[in-house]
């Protein structure tokens, strides 16, 4: 089955990829559109997108063009021409697009894609959406039984365009910049996720660091966005002197750090599957979120999920009772088997 019309089958076809945020969506669908690449070598692929992530798809040559939208400035009417609603839509217009496929299932992210004026619009079945509502935007809704993300965009994607898609999951990102002070080894962690219910207990960091600079003399290497260090400091003054690092980072500076690590201790959030994408070694710690469905692509990390933990999408501020399940004892330990297997 292929949605790309007779004609596009003479020409080269016009695909846009809408997938506006967040993070680590971004990095989970990235897959799919290597796929694309590869399954429809002569496409015209473009890609939506939040403009807070466009540095994620710098340099990406599985996409033609990224179109950077700053949502709320659509309305505002202090904003640049280019930057409203009028001037994002004339740009992707212009592409006359064969296909849009809506990769996130919003009603945000189906309504760009339904007014890009593709000749076709699709996106995963009702069922499988965070919003149901946006398939109404929807010409065409297609089912998949697979479980993870990135596996449903992937088949998204193969079954919009009728190829078969890639053996392995391909993630392409930027090579990242580092910035200056990082130590020579060091463990990276983020400790912020998406909503608090996702968060590992800010005093479980610094007994994590307080073993791990104790034993072995690798700090812990705390990132956050620039002005947001007040959580990284608290888990430094909380440990050990020299044993914690805080490290405010650009997007850039993130994944530089993250390609230099000697393993990442994460949640569910952007900062672990951007490890996870790169093939970093590492712990990552879930709760309410099920990590067959959002979990780390790959072999590289060890999932650590009490079997009771309750499956729940609530943005709660507070880490949940199956995120504090994990005591710094049990992340240290296989923390350190996987420092081992890559030393």
């Amino acid at each position: 089955m292929s949605l790309l019309p007779n004609a596009a089958r003479c020409s080269p076809p016009r695909i846009l990829v809408v997938r506006l945020g967040a993070m680590g969506d971004i990095i989970q669908t990235l897959p799919a559109v290597a796929d694309l690449r590869r399954g429809v070598p002569d496409a015209r692929i473009a890609w939506a997108v939040d403009s807070r992530w466009r540095e994620l798809l710098a340099g990406n040559q599985d996409i033609d063009e990224v179109i950077s939208l700053r949502l709320r400035a659509w309305l505002d009417p202090g904003s640049r021409p280019d930057e409203r609603a009028g001037g994002a839509l004339r740009r992707m217009r212009r592409n006359d697009f064969d296909l849009a496929l809506d990769m996130q299932g919003l009603i945000k992210s189906a309504a760009v894609a339904a007014a890009s004026n593709a000749k076709t619009v699709a996106g995963l079945d009702h069922s499988l959406l965070r919003e149901p509502h946006a398939a109404l935007l929807y010409d065409r809704r297609i089912k998949t039984a697979e479980t993870h993300v990135i596996d449903r965009y992937r088949e998204l994607a193969a079954m919009a365009t009728g190829f078969r898609p890639l053996p392995e999951a391909r993630f392409q990102l930027p090579s990242g910049e580092l910035r200056s002070g990082l130590p020579e080894r060091f463990v990276l962690t983020s400790a912020q996720a998406g909503w608090g219910a996702k968060q590992w207990p800010r005093e479980r960091y610094s007994e994590l660091a307080a073993r791990l600079w104790n034993e072995h003399r690798i700090p812990l290497v705390v990132d956050c966005a620039p002005g947001g260090e007040a959580l990284a400091n608290a888990i430094r003054d909380a440990a050990p002197e020299g044993a914690v690092h805080s490290h405010p980072s650009t997007l850039s500076q993130l994944i530089g750090a993250t390609r230099r690590a000697a393993a990442v201790v994460g949640v569910d959030s952007g900062p672990l599957h951007l490890a996870a994408a790169l093939a970093r070694p590492g712990v990552a710690i879930f709760g309410p979120t099920d990590p067959a469905r959002n979990g780390p692509h790959g072999s590289s990390m060890t999932v650590l999920r009490a079997a009771d933990a309750a499956t729940t999408y609530k943005r709660t501020a507070e880490p949940s009772p199956s995120m504090r399940a994990w005591s710094a004892d049990a992340v240290y330990r296989e923390l350190v088997a996987r420092l081992n297997s890559v030393d």
